[in-house]
């Protein structure tokens, strides 16, 4: 039974395909012109579809709300303007909290776009454009529970999100903005100056630093590294943990040194307005533990290091 539902319901979009035409072309076009938001409507299961598909729109460009139309009856039906566009879905096309506001929705002067399986219903004769959604059966045994026509229903308003989705343009930064919390949402909207050191807790000295005071600036801020900066506040340098190991390794006497002679020259910096994702790949390509963050002058500014992109879950 498991795998007669999958098939009946694969059939079902499959079939659903061919019947989309200028109709559907019709409808993106209509929603992409539209000056207020898209409507969703529906009873029962269809309403269930009806909320997964408005939220997807929403999180893909495209304005749009969920009204349940016994709700609509009874006041709900003032969150309608004019401008908007209802997407009304039924697979009888015959519901009947959807037909009685259909006068209502046609005196507000909104353009109502009917999903349905029945070209000859109700629903589908007082619709401006109508998207067929018919299927030959459902994968219930007694074909009754809605089954092949909510997954049709799904589907089409999948597709009708990803055809505006691309008509729009959108882009995985605007993907970005509608999600802030989620982890894509982090990568395209955390720059690096919201996770960022700054201040006393950046670890610098100038270039005629002793090699003892540039030890004591690095234990002091505890980022197992420390710039070099020249009378600018630019970095020149960076002095690591890993330095220092490989000065002891050679037994040279670290007091004979200034911070010029021990430092690696040309730091890898970062600017201080870019994504936090680009300091993460950067750290991860030189196979580094921090960089240092620069303003538009070169000035030093801040540091960034792993743990700092872990705790803001960039990585």
């Amino acid at each position: 039974m498991a795998h007669q539902t999958l098939d009946i319901e694969a059939q079902a979009l499959l079939s659903l395909k061919v019947q989309q035409g200028d109709a559907f072309a019709a409808a993106v076009r209509c929603v992409l012109e539209c000056r207020g938001r898209v409507v969703v409507m529906g009873m029962g299961k269809s309403g269930h579809v009806g909320g997964k598909i408005a939220a997807t729109l929403a999180s893909t460009g495209t304005p749009a709300f969920f009204v349940h139309p016994a709700e609509a009856n009874h006041g709900d039906l003032g969150m309608v303007t004019a401008g908007d566009v209802v997407l009304a879905i039924s697979n009888s096309g015959e519901s009947e909290e959807l037909s009685a506001i259909l006068p209502a929705l046609k005196r507000l002067g909104v353009t109502v776009v009917a999903m349905t399986g029945r070209a000859e219903s109700t629903l589908a004769q007082h619709a401006d454009l109508v998207l067929s959604n018919r299927v030959e059966k459902e994968a219930c045994p007694l074909n009754l529970a809605p089954t092949a026509s909510t997954t049709a229903q799904l589907a089409l308003g999948d597709a009708l999100a990803v055809a505006l989705l691309d008509a729009r343009g959108f882009k995985e930064e605007d993907f970005a903005r509608s999600h802030p919390g989620g982890a894509l949402g982090r990568k395209l909207l955390t720059h690096v100056r919201d996770i960022m050191r700054s201040g006393a807790q950046v670890p610098r000295v100038v270039r005629t630093a002793s090699a003892s005071d540039t030890l004591r600036e690095m234990s002091a801020k505890g980022l197992g590294c420390t710039a070099i900066v020249d009378d600018a506040g630019r970095p020149i340098g960076v002095f690591t943990d890993g330095d220092l190991r490989r000065l002891i390794e050679r037994g040279d006497d670290l007091r004979t040194f200034t911070a010029a002679q021990i430092m690696h020259a040309n730091p890898r910096t970062i600017g201080v307005d870019a994504l936090a994702v680009v300091a993460a790949d950067l750290m991860e390509t030189a196979r580094i533990t921090s960089v240092l963050v620069v303003d538009a002058q070169g000035v030093l500014v801040g540091a960034v290091t792993s743990n700092d992109l872990l705790r803001a879950k960039v990585i």
